[in-house]
């Protein structure tokens, strides 16, 4: 079978939620079209199931491929992002350009959020996407989730130890191939020709 890991569209900054409850942002405009070209590049795939983040970036990127497809997505919390609890949210570039701390301890391949053990965080992507490949074998499955999470899963499959060892873009596409004696393999990583002019 084949998993189809996408990554989220651009989202909006929150710097911090008024009553310290966990930053939940929607798409920028630039967002919203990353998402129609999701859907663009794989709306005439034949996939058997589409699982989302629960958050609202992940929800709302899903949701043209979904009616693409005709498909429900299915809210799975295992493939949430490490920093899903914080109260803020800044857009990894913005980090970058202002040489944030939090920046720094990505590019180190640590996760900049103290809420989650990056041990824990991997195990739990791991779980959750396994599942969801035992329960369509022989089939694909997209899973529309965020660059922790895509990097614990490829990750896992390729051996890599570091928590973040690469940079997925936007709506970026990465496809791993399952066996069905459970072998696992990348077929392609960060694929971005469908929206690389609005990264």
């Amino acid at each position: 079978m084949e998993i189809v890991l996408v990554r989220h569209a651009l989202p909006m900054r929150i710097d911090a939620t008024p009553d310290g409850t966990p930053a939940d942002p929607g798409l920028a405009d630039r967002g919203v079209e990353q998402a129609e070209r999701v859907a663009a590049a794989l709306g005439h795939d034949r996939v058997e199931a589409l699982y989302t983040s629960p958050s609202r970036r992940a929800v709302e990127t899903a949701a043209p491929l979904a009616a693409a497809l005709g498909l429900e997505p299915v809210l799975e919390p295992g493939i949430a992002e490490f920093d899903a609890a914080d109260p803020s949210y800044v857009p990894v570039e913005e980090l970058r350009a202002s040489g944030d701390p939090r920046w720094l301890r990505l590019v180190a391949g640590d996760l900049y959020s103290d809420s989650i053990d990056p041990h824990v965080f991997k195990t739990r992507v791991v779980e959750a996407v396994e599942r969801i490949a035992a329960q369509h074998r022989g089939g694909r499955a997209v899973l529309v989730s965020h660059s922790g999470s895509i990097n614990a899963y490829a990750g896992h499959v390729l051996g890599e130890e570091r928590a973040i060892w690469f940079a997925p873009a936007y709506c970026s596409v990465s496809r791993i191939a399952i066996s069905r004696n459970g072998r696992k393999g990348i077929v392609s990583l960060n694929e971005t020709q469908h929206v690389r002019d609005l990264l």
